[in-house]
């Protein structure tokens, strides 16, 4: 079963955490989720699973920026979610989609106890216009039955920036360093992620 709006409302504090939250984005079985300023895209030609992959960190201006089909773009939502006791999941907009625009690839579900920002898996299918702030997406809860271990990969818990995919982990013993993640960025500048 799928929370309403009221519900979600009712609870904000316990099982439901919206950092911020904005009353007025409240939807009678969902909340939307608006897109930061930043993008990352990946810098190679071909993308490998076992390895990082080099990604550029893009601004989006206030006055817009433009996305081009054939191109993945990774942002990620302004709002931090924490979740107890249900799953998230997020879908896009029916507005946002009527544009082309799909803003997760594959990996709308979330975990039961999922703490971070949203990645978003940005694929345009005509060049479409974007800006910081835009409610993107929208963040819905169902009811779990059973047991409950909470999601705790070191991977994308308590993530605080975008996250490219960290599959790479999921290979051999020893090819990545437990807990680390090095990020090549444009400009020759390196980022170390502890997430």
């Amino acid at each position: 079963m799928i929370l309403s709006g009221n519900e979600i409302r009712q609870q904000l504090g316990g099982n439901i955490q919206i950092d911020p939250f904005d009353e007025s984005r409240l939807n009678p079985n969902s909340y939307n989720l608006s897109l930061h300023d930043e993008l990352l895209v990946y810098e190679e030609v071909v993308l490998d699973m076992r390895k990082s992959n080099r990604v550029a960190r893009v601004q989006i201006p206030e006055e817009g920026l433009v996305l081009t089909p054939n191109q993945l773009y990774l942002g990620r939502t302004a709002e931090r979610t924490e979740t107890h006791n249900l799953v998230p999941m997020i879908e896009g907009r029916s507005s946002i989609g009527r544009l082309g625009l799909f803003v997760h690839v594959t990996a709308g579900f979330g975990d039961v106890g999922f703490s971070g920002f949203w990645t978003l898996e940005m694929f345009a299918v005509q060049p479409v216009k974007i800006y910081p702030g835009v409610p993107i997406c929208q963040i819905f809860f169902h009811q779990i039955t059973g047991a409950i271990t909470e999601y705790a990969s070191d991977k994308y818990q308590h993530n605080r920036d975008i996250q490219p995919s960290m599959m790479f982990r999921e290979f051999a013993n020893g090819e990545a360093s437990d807990g680390q993640l090095e990020l090549a960025f444009a400009g020759g500048k390196s980022v170390r992620d502890n997430s």
